[in-house]
Protein backbone atom coordinates (compact mmCIF):
# COMPACT_ATOMS: atom_id res chain seq x y z
CA UNK A 1 0.00 0.00 0.00
CA UNK A 2 1.57 3.34 -1.08
CA UNK A 3 1.43 5.69 1.78
CA UNK A 4 2.20 8.61 0.12
CA UNK A 5 0.78 8.30 -3.36
CA UNK A 6 -2.82 8.90 -4.81
CA UNK A 7 -5.51 8.22 -2.65
CA UNK A 8 -8.59 7.47 -4.42
CA UNK A 9 -10.59 6.98 -1.03
CA UNK A 10 -10.16 11.46 -0.34
CA UNK A 11 -10.93 12.41 -3.95
CA UNK A 12 -14.24 10.22 -3.11
CA UNK A 13 -14.92 11.04 0.58
CA UNK A 14 -13.07 13.80 1.66
CA UNK A 15 -12.95 16.33 -1.55
CA UNK A 16 -16.64 17.02 -1.64
CA UNK A 17 -16.85 17.73 1.91
CA UNK A 18 -14.29 20.40 0.89
CA UNK A 19 -16.61 21.42 -1.84
CA UNK A 20 -19.69 21.46 0.65
CA UNK A 21 -17.56 23.31 2.70
CA UNK A 22 -15.54 25.74 0.71
CA UNK A 23 -20.07 27.06 -0.57
CA UNK A 24 -21.30 27.25 3.18
CA UNK A 25 -18.50 29.78 3.69
CA UNK A 26 -19.09 31.57 1.09
CA UNK A 27 -23.17 31.65 1.54
CA UNK A 28 -22.27 32.69 4.94
CA UNK A 29 -20.02 35.66 3.36
CA UNK A 30 -22.74 36.31 1.31
CA UNK A 31 -25.52 36.26 3.66
CA UNK A 32 -23.22 38.65 6.32
CA UNK A 33 -22.60 41.01 3.70
CA UNK A 34 -26.18 41.38 2.20
CA UNK A 35 -27.49 41.98 5.67
CA UNK A 36 -24.96 43.93 6.86
CA UNK A 37 -26.17 46.61 4.86
CA UNK A 38 -29.20 46.51 6.03
CA UNK A 39 -30.40 48.16 9.23
CA UNK A 40 -32.40 47.45 11.54
CA UNK A 41 -35.56 49.70 12.43
CA UNK A 42 -34.51 50.60 16.04
CA UNK A 43 -30.65 51.35 15.42
CA UNK A 44 -29.87 48.65 18.16
CA UNK A 45 -26.00 48.25 18.00
CA UNK A 46 -24.58 44.94 17.97
CA UNK A 47 -23.25 45.34 21.74
CA UNK A 48 -26.69 46.32 22.71
CA UNK A 49 -28.23 43.22 21.71
CA UNK A 50 -25.97 41.58 22.87
CA UNK A 51 -26.29 42.66 26.44
CA UNK A 52 -30.21 42.47 25.66
CA UNK A 53 -29.56 38.93 25.61
CA UNK A 54 -27.67 38.59 28.72
CA UNK A 55 -30.19 41.05 30.41
CA UNK A 56 -32.85 38.42 29.42
CA UNK A 57 -31.24 35.25 30.80
CA UNK A 58 -30.16 37.46 34.18
CA UNK A 59 -26.50 37.09 33.08
CA UNK A 60 -24.69 40.07 35.18
CA UNK A 61 -20.95 38.42 35.31
CA UNK A 62 -20.05 38.79 31.59
CA UNK A 63 -18.42 41.78 29.93
CA UNK A 64 -18.77 42.85 25.88
CA UNK A 65 -15.80 43.51 24.52
CA UNK A 66 -14.67 45.20 20.95
CA UNK A 67 -11.64 42.87 19.10
CA UNK A 68 -9.91 43.20 15.58
CA UNK A 69 -11.12 41.20 12.36
CA UNK A 70 -14.20 40.45 10.44
CA UNK A 71 -16.59 37.69 11.72
CA UNK A 72 -14.05 37.27 14.83
CA UNK A 73 -17.01 37.18 17.27
CA UNK A 74 -16.66 34.50 20.14
CA UNK A 75 -17.92 33.63 23.76
CA UNK A 76 -14.58 32.90 26.23
CA UNK A 77 -16.59 30.95 29.13
CA UNK A 78 -12.94 31.12 31.10
CA UNK A 79 -12.97 34.83 31.09
CA UNK A 80 -17.34 35.77 30.82
CA UNK A 81 -16.26 37.77 27.65
CA UNK A 82 -18.41 38.46 24.59
CA UNK A 83 -15.84 39.92 21.76
CA UNK A 84 -16.69 41.57 18.55
CA UNK A 85 -15.43 42.61 15.81
CA UNK A 86 -15.63 46.21 15.20
CA UNK A 87 -18.71 45.74 12.68
CA UNK A 88 -21.26 44.01 14.73
CA UNK A 89 -20.34 45.87 18.09
CA UNK A 90 -20.73 49.46 16.85
CA UNK A 91 -22.90 48.33 13.50
CA UNK A 92 -26.37 48.38 13.68
CA UNK A 93 -27.33 46.45 10.82
CA UNK A 94 -29.69 42.84 10.81
CA UNK A 95 -26.00 41.25 10.57
CA UNK A 96 -24.78 42.67 13.42
CA UNK A 97 -27.41 42.12 16.02
CA UNK A 98 -27.64 38.62 14.65
CA UNK A 99 -24.30 37.35 15.13
CA UNK A 100 -24.12 39.08 18.49
CA UNK A 101 -26.95 37.86 19.63
CA UNK A 102 -25.56 34.19 18.79
CA UNK A 103 -22.37 34.59 20.75
CA UNK A 104 -24.88 36.05 23.71
CA UNK A 105 -26.48 33.20 23.14
CA UNK A 106 -23.58 30.71 24.06
CA UNK A 107 -23.40 32.99 27.54
CA UNK A 108 -27.28 31.69 28.15
CA UNK A 109 -25.84 28.18 27.41
CA UNK A 110 -22.87 28.29 30.01
CA UNK A 111 -25.02 30.09 32.34
CA UNK A 112 -27.52 27.72 32.12
CA UNK A 113 -25.85 24.66 32.38
CA UNK A 114 -26.51 23.07 28.81
CA UNK A 115 -25.12 19.68 28.65
CA UNK A 116 -24.07 19.81 25.11
CA UNK A 117 -21.39 22.04 25.94
CA UNK A 118 -20.42 20.94 28.65
CA UNK A 119 -19.56 18.04 26.62
CA UNK A 120 -17.65 19.37 24.27
CA UNK A 121 -15.50 21.53 26.85
CA UNK A 122 -15.36 18.26 28.47
CA UNK A 123 -13.54 16.45 24.98
CA UNK A 124 -11.16 19.63 24.16
CA UNK A 125 -8.16 18.23 26.08
CA UNK A 126 -8.29 15.18 23.43
CA UNK A 127 -8.78 16.78 20.96
CA UNK A 128 -5.91 19.02 21.57
CA UNK A 129 -4.07 15.76 21.23
CA UNK A 130 -5.54 14.12 18.17
CA UNK A 131 -5.11 16.42 16.30
CA UNK A 132 -1.25 17.01 16.87
CA UNK A 133 -0.68 13.05 16.96
CA UNK A 134 -3.47 11.32 15.71
CA UNK A 135 -2.31 10.79 12.32
CA UNK A 136 1.22 10.52 13.13
CA UNK A 137 0.67 7.93 15.39
CA UNK A 138 -1.65 6.13 12.99
CA UNK A 139 1.39 6.37 10.33
CA UNK A 140 3.71 5.04 12.90
CA UNK A 141 2.28 2.33 13.98
CA UNK A 142 1.19 1.06 10.37
CA UNK A 143 5.12 1.43 9.54
CA UNK A 144 6.52 0.00 12.62
CA UNK A 145 3.70 -2.87 12.14
CA UNK A 146 2.11 -2.28 15.54
CA UNK A 147 -1.66 -2.28 15.51
CA UNK A 148 -2.06 -0.86 19.17
CA UNK A 149 -0.52 2.47 17.60
CA UNK A 150 -2.88 2.57 14.97
CA UNK A 151 -5.58 2.08 16.75
CA UNK A 152 -4.48 4.35 19.10
CA UNK A 153 -4.34 6.95 16.69
CA UNK A 154 -7.64 6.56 14.97
CA UNK A 155 -9.29 6.43 18.59
CA UNK A 156 -7.85 9.63 19.03
CA UNK A 157 -9.11 11.20 15.57
CA UNK A 158 -12.27 10.03 16.10
CA UNK A 159 -12.61 12.84 18.80
CA UNK A 160 -12.05 15.29 16.28
CA UNK A 161 -15.45 13.81 14.75
CA UNK A 162 -17.22 13.16 18.23
CA UNK A 163 -16.05 17.34 19.12
CA UNK A 164 -17.36 18.75 15.40
CA UNK A 165 -20.87 16.44 15.84
CA UNK A 166 -21.15 17.66 19.53
CA UNK A 167 -20.32 21.21 18.25
CA UNK A 168 -23.69 21.22 16.01
CA UNK A 169 -26.22 21.15 18.56
CA UNK A 170 -24.53 23.86 20.54
CA UNK A 171 -24.36 25.87 17.66
CA UNK A 172 -27.93 25.59 16.51
CA UNK A 173 -29.37 25.98 20.33
CA UNK A 174 -27.07 29.34 20.26
CA UNK A 175 -28.78 30.53 17.39
CA UNK A 176 -32.39 29.69 18.73
CA UNK A 177 -31.48 31.62 21.84
CA UNK A 178 -30.83 34.38 20.11
CA UNK A 179 -33.77 33.83 17.76
CA UNK A 180 -36.34 33.59 20.54
CA UNK A 181 -35.19 36.68 22.69
CA UNK A 182 -35.19 39.12 19.43
CA UNK A 183 -38.52 38.31 18.62
CA UNK A 184 -39.94 38.15 21.81
CA UNK A 185 -38.23 41.98 22.60
CA UNK A 186 -39.08 43.05 19.34
CA UNK A 187 -35.62 43.77 18.34
CA UNK A 188 -36.36 43.03 15.14
CA UNK A 189 -39.29 41.93 13.25
CA UNK A 190 -40.34 41.04 9.51
CA UNK A 191 -38.24 40.46 7.03
CA UNK A 192 -35.26 41.84 8.70
CA UNK A 193 -36.00 38.98 11.18
CA UNK A 194 -36.18 36.79 8.44
CA UNK A 195 -32.49 37.92 7.39
CA UNK A 196 -31.04 37.52 10.48
CA UNK A 197 -32.21 34.20 10.74
CA UNK A 198 -31.13 33.56 6.70
CA UNK A 199 -27.25 34.90 8.53
CA UNK A 200 -27.70 32.45 11.35
CA UNK A 201 -28.62 29.64 9.32
CA UNK A 202 -26.03 29.86 6.44
CA UNK A 203 -23.33 30.34 10.08
CA UNK A 204 -24.83 27.00 11.15
CA UNK A 205 -24.35 25.25 7.61
CA UNK A 206 -20.16 25.44 8.13
CA UNK A 207 -20.22 23.84 11.23
CA UNK A 208 -22.42 20.87 9.64
CA UNK A 209 -19.74 21.20 6.45
CA UNK A 210 -16.62 20.64 8.64
CA UNK A 211 -18.42 17.87 10.57
CA UNK A 212 -19.52 16.54 7.35
CA UNK A 213 -15.15 16.89 6.29
CA UNK A 214 -14.37 15.08 9.95
CA UNK A 215 -16.56 12.10 9.44
CA UNK A 216 -15.16 11.72 5.55
CA UNK A 217 -11.69 11.67 6.96
CA UNK A 218 -12.48 9.32 10.02
CA UNK A 219 -14.35 7.04 7.69
CA UNK A 220 -11.11 7.38 4.81
CA UNK A 221 -8.61 6.40 7.90
CA UNK A 222 -10.87 3.56 9.03
CA UNK A 223 -11.05 2.26 5.27
CA UNK A 224 -7.38 2.20 4.94
CA UNK A 225 -5.65 1.37 8.32
CA UNK A 226 -8.44 -0.69 10.38
CA UNK A 227 -7.43 -4.80 10.95
CA UNK A 228 -4.63 -3.93 8.54
CA UNK A 229 -1.17 -6.08 9.71
CA UNK A 230 2.39 -6.02 8.00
Amino acid sequence: MNLMGFDPLYFLLVVPCIIISLVAQSKVKSAYRKYSAVSNMRGITGAQAAQNILDYYGIYDVQIKLIGGTLSDNYNPKTKIISLSSDVYNGSSVAAVGVACHEAGHAAQHAQAYAPIKVREAIIPMCKIGSTISVPLIMLGYILGFGILVYAGIFLYAGLFIFQLVTLPVEFNASSRALKVIDETNMLAGEVLAGAKKVLSAAAMTYVAAMMTSLANLLRILIRFSGRRR
